[in-house]
Order: structure tokens, then C-alpha cells, then sequence
């Protein structure tokens, strides 16, 4: 048994969930999300409410039961509130900002490095030092940090590069004798 499955997924004012031939659609004011359904589980939406059964007792079932709950979620929210993820650049002569439609960052490179924002994102810089990328989609805002962040990681010595602004640099400890 599923213990994220079971429970509901309320749904906000302001957001439409349809289910329409193997695929949920999420509709609010930050956008649309759609999902396709597999064919181990059943939605419905009912008293505003979105509902994920299994169909069988199978364990892939079981699985698809928890995952599509979480992702529909993940939608629900998305299009209401919206994800936000923030990256810190630390390190002298490091600093981003964003012109026009790219975010160009200064990383202690021979060159700038030039990032195209995508159209379903929005990149702010409030500070040089400092990165917010918001949108509705938790999965994209995730994967864009990544890679932004994978431009030039932080070091374990001084802790220069882009990181999380949740993530701690640890030192990392050498042989001892």
C-alpha cells in the first residue's frame, strides 16, 4: 500500500484538473502542466479532489500509485504558487546578470558564459552574487539550477563557484598520519 497514494490531492481555487485519455491536465495562472497517465493506475478528479487508485495489487502498480500522486502534486502546486530555486556565486570577480534574454555569467573564465533563458522560466538576478530561477514546472526549475550550477561547482577548499543557497561546502579531509 501506497502511503503517499491513498491521500487526495486538494485542488486551490483559481486551478482545473481534467483527465482526458491517459493524460492529466493542470491549468492555472502561472501556465498549463499536462502528464500522461500509465496504464497501471486510475485518476479521476471528484469534490475537488484528485484521485489515484491502482488497478491491480501488481508491485509496478504500487509504484505508478505513489509517483503519479507526487507528480500531479507537484502540478497542482506548480501552477498555483509556482518552485523557486536560488543559487549563490561566491568568489572574487564572480557575478551574473541577466541582458536582455540570457543570463551572462562571469566565472573566472577566459570568457563570459552566456545561458539563453528559456521562455517557460524567469531568471532574476537581485544581487550580482545571487541567482532565483522561478517557474511551474518543479522538475525544469530543478534541472536549469543544475546545469547553471554545473558551469563551475564550488570547491571543497574555498567554497568559490555557484551553489545552492541551502548547500553547505564542506572541506574535504586529507590523509592523516
Amino acid at each position: 500500500m501506497s502511503r503517499i497514494g491513498k491521500y487526495p490531492v486538494a485542488i486551490p481555487q483559481g486551478v482545473t484538473v481534467e483527465v482526458a485519455e491517459g493524460m492529466v491536465t493542470a491549468k492555472g495562472k502561472l501556465g498549463t502542466l499536462k502528464l500522461p497517465v500509465g496504464g497501471e493506475v486510475n485518476a479521476s478528479v471528484a469534490d475537488g479532489k484528485f484521485v489515484v487508485t491502482p488497478k491491480s495489487n501488481s508491485k509496478r502498480a504500487r509504484m505508478q500509485w505513489g509517483t503519479t500522486r507526487a507528480l500531479v502534486n507537484n502540478m497542482v502546486t506548480g501552477v498555483s504558487k509556482g518552485f523557486t530555486r536560488n543559487l549563490e556565486i561566491n568568489g572574487v570577480g564572480y557575478r551574473a546578470a541577466v541582458q536582455g534574454g540570457n543570463l551572462v555569467l562571469q566565472l573566472g573564465y577566459s570568457h563570459d558564459v552566456t545561458f539563453p533563458i528559456p521562455s517557460d522560466v524567469k531568471i532574476t538576478c537581485e544581487k550580482p552574487t545571487s541567482i532565483a530561477i522561478t517557474g511551474a514546472d518543479r522538475q525544469r526549475v530543478g534541472q536549469i539550477a543544475a546545469v547553471l550550477r554545473a558551469y563551475r561547482k564550488p570547491e571543497p577548499y574555498k567554497g568559490k563557484g555557484i551553489k545552492y543557497s541551502t548547500e553547505t561546502v564542506r572541506r574535504k579531509e586529507g590523509k592523516k598520519k
